[in-house]
């Protein structure tokens, strides 16, 4: 009797947990998840221990705390392999796909992803399927393969017209978007973006909706309006202040910056830069903190400074050295050519 009101104990603040990351209140579902991996150890169910440790890392992840994310699912996958429960092996290697990419390795991330699709696909969990073939087309775009990335993005696109999944369309739509800017195609990108927009105000997704108007932004730039896209730069900046986005509010100030370098307004542009330094260092962004350097160096040496130039270009350059993203490694090292 006792060992059953443990097993309801695990189950109902599993579900309340649920409803606090359903609101994003990831402290707090972090907090009961952390309490309920003490339970399943407590009780020795290896399946609920591996539940856990994936619903804390879980935690970790949407706290942006990467590193301790990757530990967590790094225990979780294993007790996932050891009693051979491929659904919790699948999510889990999911879940590393996203850290590794948020750590810049790019490689150990596509190798988590193909080993999560293949799950996935002989599970056949198709809402699995389709979340892991758009982070795989978002990390093709991320590797300078964005016509690779449209092509599984339009085969997710399909899946979740049929499926009726109106969120996870919008979440297509905008990393079609993401993929057409890469290509130097920004009216088209433009149009995808604004297809998502409306479908994420709907479903109340106001961190996906932050992302698209960022990306929109960004694509106001790209068309020749830098005014317009820093008004938009500012309003997504204070919505993901609300959010407590660290990485999103991390990216917005770098595209300001990057945007007030265009316009000429160098030391506006370095403040913005020194901001999302702050917070790249902060969430152990590795990547993030590279191109910023690697901005900072171009803004000095547009200016003539090239000793400046030359100091943020190899910090730049070191970092790209602990991490394995070759296209960000590539661009860096063009710059310190330049000089």
């Amino acid at each position: 009797m006792y060992f059953s009101n443990l097993m309801t104990q695990w189950n109902t603040r599993r579900q309340r947990a649920k409803i606090h990351f359903d609101h994003r209140e990831f402290e707090a579902y972090l907090l009961l998840s952390k309490e309920n991996l003490k339970l399943a150890r407590s009780l020795g169910d290896p399946a609920k221990e591996g539940y856990s440790l994936n619903d804390v890392g879980l935690g970790y992840l949407s706290c942006q705390n990467y590193p301790t994310a990757l530990d967590f699912f790094c225990q979780a996958l294993f007790i996932a392999r050891e009693i051979q429960n491929t659904q919790a092996e699948a999510t889990t290697l999911t879940n590393l796909g996203t850290v590794y990419s948020h750590l810049g390795q790019l490689s150990r991330a596509l190798d988590r992803f193909y080993l999560a699709l293949s799950l996935f696909q002989q599970l056949h969990d198709q809402a699995g399927e389709m979340s892991t073939l758009n982070s795989l087309a978002l990390l093709f775009t991320r590797l300078s393969q964005p016509k690779r990335a449209l092509l599984m993005h339009h085969q997710v696109l399909q899946m979740r017209r049929m499926l009726n999944d109106f969120s996870g369309e919008a979440i297509t739509l905008s990393s079609i978007g993401f993929a057409y800017s890469a290509l130097g195609e920004p009216e088209k990108a433009l149009d995808y973006f604004e297809q998502a927009l409306p479908i994420q105000r709907a479903t109340k997704n106001a961190t996906a909706e932050a992302t698209t108007l960022n990306n929109i932004a960004s694509t106001y730039c790209d068309l020749g309006h830098p005014q317009r896209a820093l008004l938009l730069y500012n309003q997504v900046l204070l919505t993901r202040r609300s959010l407590s986005d660290r990485a999103g509010e991390a990216t917005t100030l770098h595209n300001i910056a990057f945007t007030y370098a265009g316009l000429g307004n160098c030391e506006t542009a370095l403040s913005f830069y020194q901001q999302a330094l702050i917070l790249y260092r902060e969430l152990s962004d590795q990547a993030g903190e590279a191109t910023a350097l690697m901005n900072v160096g171009s803004l000095h040496a547009a200016v003539g400074d090239k000793a400046q130039a030359a100091t943020h270009l190899i910090a730049a350059q070191a970092l790209t050295q602990q991490i394995d993203h070759q296209p960000l490694a590539e661009k860096v090292q063009q710059s310190l050519d330049a000089l």
